[in-house]
């Protein structure tokens, strides 16, 4: 099983946290929640039951997991749930989507590979 990555970000200035985590082999399954206060704003799961008896299941996991984090965070950032964050908070604050640093940094034991690829993404957005 491997760890999780958890991350909060600033968008149209409201914090947002970003959790994606493996359940396991048993289970098989890799879970992403985007977070507004305490409401799931988004959720995306990948089953991998067939990736079970792989010798490399450890690194699949993992880079399916960096995968679909930073996805999330990159739907987050075009406005793709700009409908469903107003229906949660009332409305988006007006002005540009900005990408600012990391309210906070990683809650698990940081991925220092993935944490750089956040920042970059970040600093990129700001340009």
């Amino acid at each position: 099983m491997v760890g999780g990555f958890n991350h909060n970000f600033c968008y149209q200035g409201q914090t947002f946290h970003l959790q994606t985590e493996d359940s396991g082999p048993v289970r098989a399954r890799i879970t992403s929640l985007l977070y507004l206060g305490g409401t799931i704003i988004a959720r995306q799961n990948f089953d991998y039951p067939d990736w079970r008896e792989l010798p490399d299941l450890t690194a699949r996991v993992e880079a399916q997991m960096k995968s679909q984090h930073k996805q999330l965070l990159r739907d987050l950032h075009r406005g793709a749930f700009d409908d469903r964050i107003a229906a949660v908070s009332g409305a988006l604050p007006a002005g540009p989507a900005v990408a600012e640093p990391p309210v906070q940094e990683a809650v698990a034991a940081p991925e220092p590979e993935l944490e750089a690829l956040v920042r970059a993404y970040l600093r990129a957005g700001r340009d």
